[in-house]
């Protein structure tokens, strides 16, 4: 990772004060490169709406793991190959950017199908949704026990299954889905799969945070840009807030803080995933609006935000770049990527198919932009 001072070789008042002290004292970096990114965790819908969505993500990310969650959902290879055909035809001639297929693990998910996935190449990972958790999961697992067959073939080929991890009980709170998830079925899988690798999704509280970094190395967690930088809180400063919005839903301040903590730690089972999930403006803002931040357009700059006020920029890098095609056993991206410090405010909506997007942060002012090109600067110790 190369951090640009924007004061190099300065020695003010305030650091020599700071050394006196025994306190640590850095220069606001002017710009940021990092090897590429991947995101980890992406939906992209289909059609008009995913023509519209995916280059956002295709010109910051070298690869992304694309959600299965379609209607109807890509529950087999052939499907999956479909959609990454569809993927690839909407971006520019000659774009790089890779998306990494998922099948939709269902109830009546065969071992032969499992077993077609990782041969494919193209298919990296398998999706549990709990039925009913969350957008277009109403094909979902029903009941755990009937995925047994798929998760056992999944173990012997090394394909990684990625959780939504909820519960779906109407009996339990719907702020204590994760954590019943977490000390319930997670445990039973983990125990039941030994030789399993497990991404945990988009964790949001500490209970998940705790369990991902005691547990051993197969198991692993994305972050998102909103559970880092919002509480629950959030959601209702000065009235309702649709576009924040999002399953699992945004926990209290001390579980942002862990998922900071954690995100922050250097840590390699924790890396990038934006779960940017793209819905009309007139399906969020609607008296049954759908869960889903459309944060694309800027989660890298987030993300930087997220870091810089937790006084650990340098390791963002691990985060977004290493970590994640690591634990997938995929090579690191070779190019990078430059953020520089400039101020500009997100649009307060893009085109979206024949509609409106509302990103995560309209209309707010980012202190972190995308820079077309990658500038020289000074190779920041590591502290991964």
């Amino acid at each position: 990772m190369t951090i640009r001072a924007s004061t190099p070789g300065r020695r003010g008042l305030d650091r020599i004060m700071a050394e006196k002290q025994g306190l640590p004292m850095t220069s606001a970096p002017a710009s940021l490169t990092l090897p590429r990114p991947d995101d980890w965790h992406l939906h992209l819908r289909d059609g008009a709406a995913m023509a519209a969505v995916v280059w956002e993500t295709a010109r910051v990310f070298g690869r992304a793991i694309v959600m299965p969650n379609l209607k109807p959902p890509v529950t087999t290879v052939a499907a999956a190959q479909a959609y990454r055909d569809r993927i690839l035809a909407a971006l520019p001639r000659g774009t790089r950017f890779a998306p990494l297929m998922t099948l939709y693990l269902t109830d009546n998910t065969s071992p032969p199908e499992i077993a077609a996935a990782k041969v494919s190449g193209f298919v990296h990972a398998v999706k549990y949704y709990p039925a009913g958790a969350t957008t277009n999961s109403d094909a979902g697992v029903t009941a755990l026990d009937r995925v047994y067959p798929a998760l056992a073939e999944m173990e012997r080929q090394g394909m990684v299954l990625s959780l939504h991890g909820e519960v779906t009980d109407p009996a339990v709170d719907m702020f204590d889905r994760e954590r019943v998830f977490v000390d319930t079925l997670l445990e039973r899988i983990l125990r039941d799969f030994p030789g399993l690798r497990v991404v945990l999704e988009h964790i949001t509280t500490r209970e998940s945070a705790s369990f991902v970094r005691e547990s051993s190395g197969r198991i692993a967690a994305t972050i998102t840009p909103q559970h880092l930088l919002y509480s629950r809180n959030a959601l209702f400063a000065g009235g309702l807030r649709p576009h924040l919005y999002c399953l699992p839903i945004l926990k209290r301040e001390s579980h942002r803080e862990a998922l900071v903590a954690a995100a922050t730690s250097g840590n390699p089972r924790f890396f990038l995933g934006t779960d940017s999930a793209p819905h009309a403006r007139a399906a969020k803002e609607t008296d049954c609006g759908c869960a889903g931040c459309y944060s694309a357009p800027a989660a890298l700059e987030m993300y930087a935000e997220a870091f810089e006020d937790a006084d650990a920029l340098p390791r963002l890098e691990g985060f977004a770049s290493w970590f994640g095609a690591d634990f997938y056993g995929l090579p690191r991206n070779h190019d990078t990527v430059t953020l520089v410090r400039e101020a500009w405010t997100l649009p307060a909506a893009c085109p979206f198919g024949d509609g409106a997007i509302v990103p995560l942060r309209a209309g707010e002012t980012l202190r972190w932009r995308l820079a077309e090109a990658a500038p020289s600067g000074i190779k920041a110790t590591p502290t991964a």
